[in-house]
């Protein structure tokens, strides 16, 4: 019985509560109608922008992390045995600087045997030239040993690289990054042996929305600043600026970094490229919240005299609560930037005064 009760006070409470609301409601939108009603019988209050064209400098920042300009792991041309090893790492190389030396008996021995099977043949041939002058041999026969001695000579060529692959040298001029191998290890051809950096320069790549990269271009100079030396400046000349964007309509953009001595960067660091324009643009920027229905609808309010003018433009870049407008306002002309809710074109409008 007791649960009875309950459960039927329950249920008339909640259907009081409901009634309430809807009865709250109810009040809410008669006053809102009214409201629009009283707004439509004089003119409508709006706040309102004046047009004017002001310096707009293109300048914007863009983050990336620092590569070397340079970098590559060295893999071994040939087999056999390391015999003297010449760096390790951290040791700062020279391009064609030798750096370990691997046994070369067996291609020494192989160089020896092309070398002397050139000189047999090359004996053999001349033997044959002078024949054919008097008749001794054929054109073919001639021919013959001409072939073999210019087979030989390429077996000897071969055999010749193959031992100055015996002298390992770098590649580029670096610092040795990563040593894999260590003196005694045995090589086969492309065992990895160095990875190679060069940190003399760098390389920033950083991505440029579609509004800004339009306005870079190769060669161009460009302030980088790094957050492990923020009172230094670096000077870097953009390299690359790709054809295409990502599907942010972002696009890669690199640049050539020259390091200062004594504030080294290192390759991987944090670095921030500085973009300006030089010079800077008058351009007519008014508030976002001028546009009817976002500012992808290009439509506006203006006021003339007392009266709003509905008027299509053409909306640019977009910079925190401002739109530049390229087409369609001239300086001088009054933009309404708030109550086009209530505006229809044609509408008295009059100017409140902005909350403080």
């Amino acid at each position: 019985m007791k649960k009875f009760i309950i459960w039927g006070v329950v249920t008339v409470g909640a259907v009081v509560l409901i009634m309430w609301k809807l009865n709250a409601n109810k009040q809410a939108n008669e006053a809102k109608t009214e409201f629009v009603k009283q707004s439509n019988i004089g003119d409508i209050p709006v706040l309102i922008q004046k047009v004017s064209r002001n310096d707009f400098a293109q300048g914007f920042l863009a983050n990336g992390n620092f590569a070397p300009i340079r970098e590559l792991s060295y893999l071994a041309e040939t087999s056999g045995r390391i015999t003297k090893l010449l760096v390790d790492e951290g040791n700062v190389v020279k391009q064609g600087q030798p750096i370990a030396y691997i046994d070369g008996q067996i291609v020494n021995t192989d160089l020896q045997s092309a070398k002397a099977n050139l000189d047999q043949l090359r004996i053999d041939k001349e033997r044959y030239e002078a024949a054919f002058q008097t008749g001794g041999v054929t054109r073919k026969q001639m021919d013959d040993a001409r072939l073999q001695y210019d087979l030989a000579k390429t077996r000897y060529e071969a055999a010749s690289r193959h031992v100055s692959d015996t002298y390992v040298k770098a590649p580029i001029s670096g610092t040795i990054n990563k040593k894999y191998i260590e003196q005694g290890a045995y090589l086969s051809p492309g065992s990895k042996m160095f990875d190679i950096v060069d940190v003399s320069r760098l390389k920033l790549a950083v991505s440029v929305p579609e509004a800004q990269v339009v306005g870079l271009q190769k060669g161009q100079k460009v302030k980088v600043t790094s957050n492990v030396f923020p009172e230094t400046s670096y000077e870097g000349t953009i390299t690359f600026i790709a054809a295409k964007g990502d599907n942010s309509l972002n696009y890669p953009v690199e640049m050539e970094v020259g390091n200062v001595s004594g504030q080294q960067l290192k390759a991987g660091m944090y670095g921030t490229a500085h973009f300006t324009a030089p010079e800077t643009d008058k351009t007519i920027f008014i508030a976002r919240t001028a546009f009817i229905g976002g500012v992808n609808s290009n439509e506006i309010y203006i006021m003339e005299g007392k009266i709003a003018k509905k008027r299509k433009v053409i909306a640019g870049r977009i910079v925190g609560d401002q739109v530049e407008v390229r087409e369609g306002l001239n300086e001088g002309d009054v933009v309404i930037t708030s109550g086009q809710i209530n505006l229809t074109d044609g509408a008295a409008v009059t100017v409140q005064s902005a909350a403080k």
